[in-house]
């Protein structure tokens, strides 16, 4: 029993396999059918749509090719155009052509008549030259000569006149302009004038001070005096002690030294030379105050520190009395007014003005005059050559390379020789000049001496007969040595011994 059932169950499912199979083919052959079906839809529809682009780029390409036909029309019509302009200009132009042709060939035929015309009056010019030649016995030449020569002889007093009288309206008018110049100048400059002596007074609280600044056996006043190099009277003033020097920087030092000494209570050799030295350091400090403050009001703003500082020194040198910074601004300022006056330049004026005497700071421990040693100076600290050149001729030792030279010069004139501006008595001049003069006319073979440039140059003349060129150079520097030994006098003298040798002759 049990196998019929497997064997009927197994039959049931062979044929459910097969009614399957049967059932999904005939399925799958329908499904085929549909797919067929739509595939052949697919390309009747791509098939229409071709033949339409096909119609389409067939009916663009017409359209194109009319467009490209119509285009080649209208450049063939705008080319026609052209042909016809540029043969129409071209016929103009040959009209023109022979019109010109035709005005050339007139204009030759016409210059061929002026020539022969020139050529005509030539010749009658020459015939009429020849025949008043012949009339006057003279050639156009000499007749010429005659004519000048006659003008001249009568006219001559006349131009001599003219001539005068242009120069001395000329002279007039420039010496008047330049006395308006300084004038002006010298009004719209206005500054006093402290002029400073040899000596500084310091006062003293009591006369008991003194024994103490002298010190046992004098040992303090001499480490004073050695150290600062100045000269301290003790006994002339009363409550006071008198610093004697021609360098008023060394007395400041000096008087600076002794302040700070005082304020102390300390004085003895080893406490001096402290306090000299700390004297020295503060004036250093206050020349550099000094020559800032100086450049600012001048409105100078670009010079070294170094020139600065000798600026500042300069406060504390004098030259006959006049204190030289104080001259040097009055002259910075009067070369700045007369250039701007002249239409100079100013600047370079003031510059050369300002810095003319800056030789001066270390004149009386440098050897060489103060012009010398300003333009070292000067060129040491790369200050440029104009103002060098503005400079260096105040004494007349360097040409005058510019116009601003002339203005700084006429400025260091006019202040030096201000009343007022330099102290000494004309007594005192005289003597200092006349001992000078003296002391080479003691010499054998000296035939005169002048003493100029304010007694900072000796001219020695010798007669040539008894003094040779090589005593010449000897008798220079014994002059030298005696007036050295003999005077004082502040800053440098040159010697200048001049030996001339004059041979004349009359032919009668």
């Amino acid at each position: 029993m049990d196998s019929l059932l497997l064997l009927a169950a197994g039959a049931a499912l062979c044929a459910g396999f097969v009614a399957g199979y049967f059932i999904r083919r005939l399925w799958a052959t329908k499904k085929l059918g549909s797919l067929e079906a739509q595939l052949k839809g697919k390309v009747s529809s791509a098939e229409a749509q071709a033949k339409e682009i096909i119609i389409e780029a067939k009916e663009k390409a017409a359209s194109l090719l009319i467009d490209a036909k119509n285009e080649e029309r209208e450049r063939r019509k705008e080319i026609e155009a052209l042909e016809s302009r540029l043969l129409s200009r071209e016929e103009l132009f040959d009209k023109k052509e022979g019109a010109l042709l035709e005005q050339g060939e007139s204009m030759h035929a016409r210059e061929e008549q002026v020539r022969a015309g020139e050529e005509e009056l030539e010749k009658k010019n020459a015939d009429i030259q020849s025949r008043i030649e012949k009339i006057s016995g003279l050639s156009a030449a000499d007749a010429r000569e005659e004519v000048l020569r006659h003008v001249k002889e009568n006219r001559a007093n006349d131009l001599a006149q003219v001539i005068q009288k242009i120069e001395k309206e000329n002279r007039e008018e420039v010496e008047k302009k330049a006395g308006d110049i300084i004038t002006t100048a010298l009004q719209r400059y206005a500054r006093s004038h402290v002029s400073e002596i040899t000596t500084t007074i310091f006062p003293l609280a009591n006369d008991d001070l003194k024994g103490k600044i002298i010190g046992r056996e004098g040992r303090n006043i001499r480490a004073l005096e050695r150290a600062t190099g100045v000269e301290f009277i003790i006994d002339e003033a009363p409550d006071g002690v008198i610093i004697s020097s021609f360098d008023p920087y060394r007395r400041e030092v000096a008087r600076l030294a002794l302040e700070n000494l005082m304020k102390d209570g300390r004085l003895q050799p080893a406490k001096i030379e402290e306090k000299v030295e700390e004297a020295r350091g503060e004036l250093s400090k206050r020349m550099q105050e000094i020559g800032d403050a100086t450049a600012q009001d001048l409105s100078i703003y670009d010079l070294p520190k170094e020139l600065l500082q000798l600026l500042g020194r300069l406060h504390f040198r004098t030259s006959f009395g006049q204190n030289v910074l104080t001259h040097s601004i009055e002259v910075a300022y009067l070369s700045e007014m007369m250039a701007r006056e002249l239409g100079l330049n100013a600047d370079v004026a003031k510059r050369g003005a300002l810095l003319h005497d800056i030789g001066k700071a270390i004149d009386h421990e440098v050897e060489g005059t103060h012009v010398e040693l300003g333009i070292k100076i000067l060129k040491k600290y790369n200050v440029s050559d104009a103002v060098v050149e503005a400079m260096q001729s105040h004494h007349d030792d360097y040409p005058y390379a510019r116009p601003e030279a002339y203005v700084v010069t006429a400025a260091d004139v006019l202040s030096a020789a201000r009343p007022g501006a330099r102290r000494g008595t004309i007594e005192n001049y005289i003597k200092r000049l006349g001992d000078l003069e003296k002391i080479a006319a003691e010499f054998p073979g000296v035939k005169n001496a002048y003493a100029i440039s304010a007694g900072r140059e000796l001219r020695v003349f010798v007669t040539p007969e008894k003094i040779d060129d090589f005593r010449a150079l000897e008798l220079a520097r014994e002059i030298a040595d005696k007036i050295q030994s003999e005077l004082k006098y502040p800053g440098e003298i040159k010697v200048n011994v001049i030996r001339e040798m004059r041979a004349v002759e009359y032919a009668r």
